[in-house]
Order: C-alpha cells, then sequence, then structure tokens
C-alpha cells in the first residue's frame, strides 16, 4: 500500500486564487411543454445566450438527469475565480424565456482545497489542489458530512485509515474524485463529483469503499445525483 503523510500546504498555494466549485440542479416547470414550439424555441435560444456570455469567465459543464429523478431535471457544474460571473449567470438564466419556467431544485457551493491527508508525492490526480474535470461520461455528486468522532481521533490515525481509502480509489480508475470544500460556506462539509465511465464502475467503487474503516465515520452522504454528460442544447431538445 502506498502511504501518505500529512504535510502543510506550501506558502505558494495560501497566495493561490480561491477556486470556486458550484453545482446548480434545474427542474423544470411541465407547463413549459404546453408552450407553442415558437415560443419554447425563442427560449432556448434565450437561455443559451446567458449561458454563453458568461462562460468564459469559468469552466462549465452540463449533464441531464431526464428519466433518473423525479426532483431535478438537469445540472450545470460551474469552476471559476470570481462570484460575480457565478451571479451574472444565473440571474441571466432565469431572466430568459426558460428560465422563467426552471426552479433551482439543489444548489452546492464549495471552494477547493488540498486534502490535509494527501502529500506532495501522492501519485495520481489527488495531489492537486484546484479541481481538473476529467472527461467521464458520468458524474456523481453528492454532498458529504463527516462524525465529530472522526475529528476526535489523533491525526496519524486519521491518516491510516484516509491511507487505505485512497488506496481503494485508486484501485478503481479512471473513476476520479473531486472533492471541494463547503464547510463553514454552506450545510455541509464536502461536496463529491465522481467522474466515472458506467454507473456500474462508480457502483464498484463506492460497494468496495463502504467496507473500509473511515466509512464508519461518515454521518451524510445523500442525495446522490447520477448525471449523463451533454452538451446543453442537447439537454435544452431532450426537456422539450
Amino acid at each position: 500500500m502506498t502511504e501518505t503523510q500529512t504535510q502543510s500546504q506550501p506558502d505558494i498555494e495560501e497566495k493561490a486564487p480561491s477556486q470556486y466549485i458550484n453545482y446548480v440542479f434545474f427542474k423544470l416547470d411541465p407547463l413549459w411543454r404546453r408552450l407553442p414550439g415558437e415560443e419554447r424555441e425563442r427560449g432556448k435560444k434565450e437561455l443559451l445566450e446567458a449561458v454563453e456570455g458568461s462562460s468564459s469567465e469559468m469552466l462549465l459543464r452540463s449533464y441531464s438527469m431526464m428519466g433518473l429523478r423525479s426532483d431535478a431535471d438537469f445540472m450545470l457544474w460551474r469552476i471559476g475565480y470570481d462570484l460575480d460571473a457565478f451571479e451574472n449567470m444565473q440571474s441571466a438564466i432565469m431572466k430568459s424565456g426558460l428560465g422563467k419556467y426552471l426552479t433551482v431544485a439543489y444548489s452546492y457551493f464549495a471552494i477547493a482545497r488540498r486534502s490535509v491527508y494527501v502529500g506532495e508525492h501522492t501519485p495520481g490526480f489527488e495531489n492537486r489542489r484546484f479541481i481538473i474535470p476529467g472527461e467521464g461520461n458520468y458524474i456523481f455528486v453528492y454532498p458529504f458530512v463527516k462524525t465529530r468522532e472522526w475529528y476526535r481521533l489523533p491525526l496519524d490515525e486519521r491518516q491510516r485509515m484516509m491511507n487505505e481509502h485512497m488506496q481503494i480509489g485508486r484501485k478503481h480508475y479512471p473513476t476520479k474524485n473531486n472533492t471541494a470544500y463547503s464547510f463553514g460556506i454552506d450545510d455541509y462539509e464536502f461536496i463529491l463529483g465522481f467522474e466515472s465511465e458506467s454507473p456500474e464502475k462508480f457502483q464498484n467503487l463506492m460497494m468496495e469503499l463502504r467496507e473500509s474503516e473511515a466509512s464508519s465515520y461518515t454521518e451524510l452522504d445523500t442525495p446522490i445525483f447520477t448525471c449523463r454528460r451533454r452538451e446543453l442544447p442537447e439537454i435544452l431538445e431532450i426537456l422539450g
């Protein structure tokens, strides 16, 4: 097993800009589909223009959940360094013709940080402070909270369990974990986004992680969203 030792973050990282992470989930009002076709086409065009107007200021990916959940239809994964860009895009979306029929079902906000359990020389993608999305066809998003008992354990003990946890994760490559920190700025401790090639591969990882020692200190890890990567124009056509 490859082990890592806890290390402090380099000073240079403290001076780097904060990378903001947002997963925003939208639910479409069924009344939208009763509108005349021309009005719906105009509304979809307005929404695309609203997104494109702010997308140059952030990294943006879109995902469909049609047929997979009853409480959300699609999701935008937004990564940027300026909260004004997030606000401006959201405002423009909701003012668009289609946006008037959208409800924000869930919205998770977090900041990318280097884990205290990951050393400078940890193999693979886990040693990055900033989130760099991969090319998975799916992303599985969920909030995560550790028990308070976890933080009462000695740091060396937590590190030992996290070494096992990360080793399991590496066995299931290319499933890629993007962990962002919500503690103090949103309702949860972390927001996790696992990119994977299929639901089966992600489920295999989660079933093995469930038996790890660290999992016994999990307080909350739901709701879980299965999201299929789609270009936004394609998602809008699916919506109707």
